[in-house]
């Protein structure tokens, strides 16, 4: 079974989406040990929480520059909430830079009337890349649960790979771009729809490219 590295930088619970990928027939390993993340054949970096710490805890466990050399040896990476918005410059939210792998900005919803901040239950993805590993058999508008204040804004628009709308503001909901996927929703939490990304993201890792 494919050996998928969870990155731990004390950024969220890590367990829900590891038994999401158990399930899928994946060996996750949770670890903040850069030799594990390099052996994996594949990297998954989670998060809950704030821009900021979020940078400052992958840098106090020198794990940034492991992180990006999992992305830059092509091997399979799936971000998960705000493990999607520190690929970014930088963040409306805080003050660090971000990780820069992905250009663009993370920014907060704007305030309008009857809108709810954070953004928080399910919603309808609209794919704008349907052809990607992570959305088979899903359907064409599938639900899934979020829960974010911010959202990632790319300054090419074709790395989206789904949006959603909250009130009258149509937001990234994710990204695809070569090796690289991330989610600003919750797989781990968003019922049958959820597992399948994540038993779809392992599944790729036992097909010959």
């Amino acid at each position: 079974m494919p050996v998928i590295a969870v990155i731990d930088y004390d950024m969220g619970n890590l367990h829900s989406a590891c038994k999401g990928l158990e399930n899928a027939g994946g060996t996750p390993k949770i670890t903040d040990v850069p030799a594990e993340i390099e052996q994996a054949d594949a990297v998954v970096l989670p998060g809950v929480g704030a821009f900021d710490p979020a940078i400052q805890h992958l840098r106090s466990r020198d794990l940034i520059g492991p992180v990006k050399d999992a992305i830059a040896s092509g091997k399979p990476f799936l971000g998960i909430c705000l493990g999607m918005q520190i690929l970014f410059d930088g963040s409306e939210e805080g003050k660090e830079p971000g990780l820069g792998i992905i250009p663009g900005e993370v920014r907060r919803f704007k305030p309008e009337p009857n809108l709810t901040i954070p953004h928080m239950g399910w919603n309808q993805l609209e794919l704008k890349q349907p052809d990607i590993k992570l959305w088979e058999n899903l359907g064409i508008e599938p639900w899934v649960y979020f829960v974010h204040s911010y959202y990632v804004e790319p300054a090419d628009p074709a790395v989206k790979a789904a949006t959603v709308t909250h009130g009258s503001q149509t937001v990234t909901a994710a990204i695809a771009r070569d090796n690289v996927m991330a989610v600003q929703f919750h797989p781990e939490k968003s019922s049958s729809a959820g597992l399948q990304m994540l038993a779809n993201f392992v599944h790729q890792l036992n097909k010959p490219e």
